[in-house]
């Protein structure tokens, strides 16, 4: 048989399948209704379960691509019936919460929480955000956290990852623990230096201070050195007022180009980081949920049971709606009746056809689940 007989019959095959889906996509929709009016929930596990075994009974060497198909197929269903049943969840509260704050433009000025001082890599990502806005700086994450829950401020600024040292675990926990809301995000360009007082050669230097994600950063460079202390701090920009502050010739700081400026000190070496292409993603999060114009991306946290397909049943609600996941971690939970907490990002509106009710179907069916926002990040 030539190929293009073989396509033929290929052609004919797909305008049934496509009948036939069209077909069984008809029937789900009488499912929804019909589950609606009783108050049934949509994920029916067990019929799901029966139906894959007659169909990997069937299908002989093939039955890992057929479990796959009608997979696909279920979720696709379930799908369908989540846009048509409406009951009442707690992302669908809040997104429509958002959008109904009718906040079309996101604002150029503002009262921000800033951890750190003047310099700090928080203030450029702030200054970028808001170009005219009021910063009040305080000393720590929580004290950001605790700054836009009391009012004090009406955003807050703060790291969320670093393309080289990964995330900052200690802001994801505050999203976990308190119900803010993700506005906007940036990504800036991130450059260290060793700075010191005017003078110093780096044979003088005994002690190095920094920001812990600065250090780890520069893990390299530092690791080349004998005999010199590493001590954290909390910030980079306080490293470099601290350098200047305490006068002495043998300590110096990982901190940035403009500080060394801001503070009277001089760059010994400017190449010490481990990877010149050096971003860290900050996060812009307010107190009442808000969708500005222009929101693209979908931050989320969830758990489920920790058994085979899970994480595979989540996935493939974003395949289904063709949406696309841009960061997938998961985080230990100490104390948590679940291993895992899982982070996400998507790529999408909540104003997109079909995207709450697929969000609210994830709900459903998580045991735990936080939609932090639908931003833009610029």
């Amino acid at each position: 048989m030539e190929l293009s007989e073989i396509r033929t019959k290929i052609d004919a095959v797909d305008d049934q399948l496509l009948t036939l889906f069209l077909e069984r996509m008809a029937l789900s929709e009488e499912v929804a209704s019909y589950k609606l009016q009783r108050g049934q929930p949509i994920l029916n596990k067990q019929r799901e379960r029966e139906i894959l075994a007659k169909v990997t009974q069937r299908t002989g060497d093939k039955e890992r691509y057929a479990y796959h198909l009608f997979s696909t197929l279920f979720e696709l269903s379930r799908s369908r019936q989540a846009e048509l049943i409406s009951s009442p969840t707690k992302v669908g509260a809040r997104v429509k919460a958002a959008l109904a704050s009718n906040s079309e433009v996101f604002p150029q000025t503002g009262t921000v929480a800033c951890q750190g001082v003047e310099g700090a890599n928080s203030q450029v990502a702030c200054d970028r955000l808001f170009p005219r806005g009021n910063l009040v700086y305080v000393k720590s994450f929580d004290a950001v956290v605790a700054a836009v829950e009391s009012g004090l401020c009406k955003f807050g600024v703060l790291p969320i990852e670093n393309s080289s040292n990964g995330s900052v675990r200690k802001v994801y926990q505050l999203l976990l623990e308190h119900d803010l809301s993700v506005v906007r995000a940036t990504r800036l360009c991130i450059r260290h230096e060793l700075l010191a007082l005017p003078g110093v050669k780096l044979e003088e230097i005994t002690e190095i201070h920094s920001h812990e994600q600065a250090i780890g950063q520069c893990s390299q460079f530092l690791g080349g050195l004998k005999d010199v202390k590493v001590v954290p701090c909390a910030n980079t920009a306080m490293a470099a007022k601290m350098v200047a502050e305490r006068g002495s010739r043998n300590v110096a700081a990982i901190s940035s180009h403009p500080c060394a400026t801001l503070y009277g000190l001089e760059c010994i070496n400017d190449h010490i980081q481990d990877s010149d292409n050096n971003y860290t993603r900050f996060l812009c999060v307010a107190k009442e949920p808000v969708i500005y114009a222009g929101a693209n991306k979908i931050s989320l946290t969830l758990a489920f049971e920790n058994r085979p397909g899970a994480l595979y049943e989540i996935v493939s609600k974003l395949a289904a709606m063709d949406i696309n996941m841009t960061k997938l971690e998961s985080c230990p939970v100490a104390g948590s009746d679940f291993e895992f907490i899982f982070f996400l990002e998507l790529e999408a509106s909540v104003k997109a056809s079909g995207v709450l009710s697929m969000l609210e179907e994830m709900e459903r069916c998580c045991a735990q689940f936080q939609f932090l926002g639908n931003y833009a990040e610029v």
